[in-house]
């Protein structure tokens, strides 16, 4: 066995030491958060186009259920901010940053099972062409909310599958 071989067993052999010494489970193993939320949460229908790119990417990822054991409600707010001009003062980087606040309930009892915010942001450039500038901020708004929810569904996968229904 040459040296490089011996140096991959070993290398894979302390990886699995280091993961399984800190009590690492998979999201979606046995009674783990992630199987325990599929298919489990009613998300109400969106009254705005960026809480349908939300809803969209949530249910793709984690099911449509009505009824459910677990209510998601969330609100989405975002703001542009220009980011560069040229010497004329024409804007030729946008940003756009967004915050979604949410709070899963246990639809039975109503109490929360968790909370928070989530913020993050994406940019467009904008050109001297308004049809190109117009599609850039429409995708960039969707890619935001896209971003945002796949966030959320991080945040619910850590949460500890004891206080779930």
């Amino acid at each position: 066995m040459s040296l490089s071989d011996r140096r991959n067993v070993l290398f894979a052999g302390a990886a699995f030491l280091m993961a399984s010494a800190c009590n690492f489970s998979p999201v979606y193993g046995p009674n783990a958060a992630g199987s325990k939320l599929e298919g489990r949460i009613y998300i109400a229908e969106p009254n705005t186009k960026n809480e349908y790119f939300v809803v969209r990417q949530l249910e793709t990822r984690l099911g449509r259920a009505d009824p459910a054991p677990m209510t998601l409600k969330f609100t989405v707010t975002e703001s542009a901010a220009s980011l560069g001009t040229t010497s004329t003062g024409s804007t030729t980087r946008v940003q756009w940053r967004g915050v979604l606040i949410y709070q899963l309930n246990n639809s039975e009892t109503g109490t929360s099972i968790a909370n928070g915010s989530i913020t993050n942001f994406t940019g467009y450039s904008a050109t001297s062409n308004t049809a190109a500038t117009l599609a850039s901020e429409r995708a960039a708004r969707e890619r935001l909310m896209i971003i945002l929810a796949d966030q959320l569904i991080d945040r619910l996968h850590v949460i500890d599958p004891k206080l779930l229904p």
